[in-house]
């Protein structure tokens, strides 16, 4: 019998979707709904339903950003044929993601252990929330926002690309709230700094996803689940970037600052009176 049921597969694909690329963590939120629903967090086959539904929302940037991916990879394919067209900035681009999700895919393996045990922690997901949210009140303060997507450079990527370890060693973090951040800081505009984050995460969240997979499959989620977990992921995920990149072109990262504290109170409160295991 798989340990997550269709109806709960429905519930954490909407979680999924609807966090995952807003900077409010996407991981803490599942293990909070896991919790609550008495699904066991720390749970190899979990953990892997938990990566693989990431899959259907990274679909729904494939296929949101498509024509920005095609252009990107069209340009790296002729950069390689081509010295000549290696000026290009989708050229460079294309490099500098790769670059960038190198060091996350390290820490990743190395820190394995690490992240599916004691950092899987309730209590680590509450503290990460509100520290996180400080970061990111004081990255949209001391950012200038003068700088857009062409500007990036490869140092940019780096940077932003490297700050989604945050996000890997302390669930609740949030990996659109460490690349978000650290883009703020490097000046870039919060329309710029949002995309950034959504392409950077396209190799990072995929790799996982098929990494994970075999443990989803292999010890305790059933295919249902899992399908129909990805799925509900991949429609909610397209509403939420379309309707963040529409916030984020008006509006502050203020109103997810708040609400990252509320709800990091409210899971220390309920860790401290035994409402909520950790």
């Amino acid at each position: 019998m798989s340990v997550i049921s269709v109806g709960q597969a429905v519930v954490l694909g909407a979680v999924e979707g609807v966090t995952e690329f807003l900077p409010v963590s996407s991981t803490g939120h599942l293990k909070i709904v896991e919790g609550l629903m008495d699904i066991p967090v720390d749970d190899d086959a979990v953990v892997g339903f938990s990566a693989v539904i990431q899959v259907g929302a990274i679909a729904a940037v494939l296929v949101y950003f498509f024509k920005d991916i095609v252009r990107i990879v069209s340009a790296w394919g002729r950069g390689l044929a081509d010295k000549e067209q290696r000026y290009h900035h989708d050229y460079k681009f294309a490099w500098w993601v790769i670059y960038a999700t190198i060091p996350i895919v390290v820490v990743g393996l190395a820190a394995k252990p690490l992240i599916e045990g004691p950092l899987a922690s309730l209590w680590v997901v509450a503290g990460s929330l509100i520290v996180g949210s400080g970061v990111m009140w004081a990255a949209d303060q001391m950012g200038r926002h003068k700088r857009g997507e062409d500007d990036t450079t490869f140092k940019d990527a780096m940077l932003v690309g490297s700050s989604q370890i945050l996000a890997l060693l302390f669930p609740g973090f949030s990996r659109s709230g460490a690349t978000m951040s650290t883009a703020l800081i490097l000046d870039l505009d919060r329309v710029a700094a949002t995309r950034l984050s959504f392409f950077l995460g396209i190799p990072a969240l995929t790799g996982a996803g098929l990494y994970e997979l075999k443990d989803a499959l292999g010890t305790g989620v059933g295919a249902a689940p899992l399908a129909v977990g990805t799925a509900v992921s991949f429609v909610v995920a397209y509403a939420s970037i379309a309707w963040l990149l529409k916030f984020v072109a008006k509006h502050s990262f203020n109103a997810f600052v708040v609400y990252r504290i509320i709800v990091g109170v409210l899971l220390f409160g309920l860790l401290a009176t035994g409402g909520l295991s950790s």
